[in-house]
């Protein structure tokens, strides 16, 4: 079962891989011609076709069919038709094109139900309120492709059966969609099991009417011996978008990190490492935070390793561990239920009792099963497993391995999961902005990138993969 957006950046990633949109639509349109022939064959058959790529599928369709047997019902005018793949599908129609509104459904055997696709919500507008109310009082069979229109709105079609396509959306069941059938309209593997160009739809961009804090607010929890682990990530949040950023920090490192950028909102924790006295005052700080980012250049002092276990059991917001927040964790972690990222190198994964081996996609999956959390082990080949799903992202360039770009990573993924982000989805997301961010920076670098390069690339992502 898979989302709107599921289906939306599926959509996506397979134009990006070769597989346009007017060839998905061509295959929907055989599928669903397929279907009609074998069941409904000599049937008067209405495809009522509203404006987006669903009516789209449906004029692919009827192009297949008698057209003697076939009538195209229009809700919207055909000048409104918004993609020029659905416009080119519209243009070879040789049978009767009416409007919906006024034509008498009596004289069809069937429906199909071309009118909206996935993503609809709240109240229905017209012509579609008025539509749904029509159909549903149709006395023959109604054929839904792809999802029932209006599903997930206040009122939606009721079908006899849906032709779904790839696979069940969201909120489809026997009882609102009718009989279901799946096809398989030819999307690459690759175009779901990768995380591509398409997965930037996931990212949440600000509302118009969004004011300050309203786009995430993270705390940040590292530094003491090293202070450029925390200020990279903090900058890399921002970057991403992340509204506000807090770096809570030992004494050692306050002055170098507050030096770095006028942005931060800094908190000093006395001493020169983190200890179990902090960890008070920092759920205190966590409770006013959307997301955590726990690790970067804590060190290794066995108290510093004592505290951040004692935090991580305690915390219940969304948070990513990292770096010197992994080694404290052991092998017999388990998030118990908080929304957790771990991020780990190979050697890491290791220390955090995992094994590689020859199958490593399997082995990520068991351990964040195991831990209850979303793990991206880093590699030329990020693996992404939530313990159900698996992603892989090849976005990147062998010329991040300088110092840094570790951090830098997990501050886009723990700014995107304090914008609101699952936790699988921003470690995909975030994975895919670092690597294609260091893609940028290597044009211009080659291999004398460094992790600040990285860094600055960031709103060039999503400027292009946001237009």
């Amino acid at each position: 079962m898979i989302t709107a957006l599921d289906s939306k950046a599926m959509d996506a990633n397979s134009e990006a891989l070769g597989v346009s949109v007017e060839t998905l639509m061509s295959r929907a349109g055989q599928a669903i011609a397929e279907t009609l022939k074998t069941r409904y064959m000599g049937k008067k058959i209405a495809f009522v076709c509203g404006k987006g790529n669903n009516g789209g599928d449906g004029f692919a369709a009827a192009n297949l069919l008698p057209r003697t047997d076939v009538t195209v019902l229009l809700l919207s005018p055909s000048s409104e038709i918004r993609s020029q793949e659905a416009q080119n599908q519209f243009s070879k129609l040789t049978c009767p094109v009416n409007k919906f509104i006024g034509t008498d459904l009596s004289q069809f055997d069937v429906v199909v139900d071309c009118a909206l696709g996935t993503g609809v919500t709240g109240m229905l507008r017209e012509p579609y309120s008025t539509y749904v109310d029509i159909v549903n009082d149709f006395p023959g069979d109604i054929i839904s492709v792809d999802i029932p229109s209006g599903l997930g709105s206040d009122k939606t079609v009721v079908p006899t059966l849906t032709i779904t396509l790839h696979d069940i959306k969201e909120g489809m069941n026997p009882e609102n969609s009718g009989e279901i059938i799946i096809k398989d309209i030819g999307i690459p593997a690759e175009a779901f099991t990768k995380v591509g160009p398409g997965d930037m739809l996931r990212y949440p961009v600000p509302l118009k009417t969004s004011h300050k804090g309203c786009n995430g607010s993270l705390l940040i929890i590292g530094g003491g011996p090293y202070f450029g682990a925390p200020a990279m990530a903090a900058m890399a949040a921002m970057r991403v978008g992340t509204d506000l950023v807090r770096i809570a920090t030992p004494t050692y490192s306050y002055a170098s990190i507050s030096s770095y950028s006028p942005v931060f909102v800094m908190e000093e924790l006395k001493g020169d490492v983190l200890g179990p006295s902090h960890v008070k005052k920092l759920l205190e700080l966590a409770e006013i935070s959307n997301a955590v980012l726990i690790g970067p250049g804590l060190g290794l002092d066995k108290i510093t390793a004592e505290a951040v276990k004692d935090f991580v059991k305690e915390c219940k917001k969304p948070m990513v561990i990292d770096a010197d927040g992994l080694n404290a964790l052991g092998k017999n972690f388990n998030s118990n239920g908080t929304p957790v990222i771990l991020t780990p190198h190979s050697r890491e994964f290791l220390r955090l009792g995992g094994t590689i081996g020859s199958e490593p996609k399997t082995h990520v999956r068991i351990k964040a099963t195991e831990t209850g959390s979303v793990i991206l082990l880093k590699g030329p080949s990020d693996i992404i497993s939530d313990g159900d799903k698996v992603r892989i992202n090849e976005t990147g360039t062998p010329a991040m391995t300088s110092a840094g770009t570790g951090d830098v990573l997990s501050g886009i993924v723990a700014g995107l999961l304090a914008k609101g982000m699952s936790a699988f989805d921003a470690a995909c997301l975030g994975a895919y902005i670092s690597g294609k961010a260091g893609e940028y920076a290597f044009k211009k670098r080659s291999y004398g990138l460094i992790a600040t390069d990285v860094i600055d690339k960031i709103p060039t992502v999503l400027a292009k993969g946001l237009r």
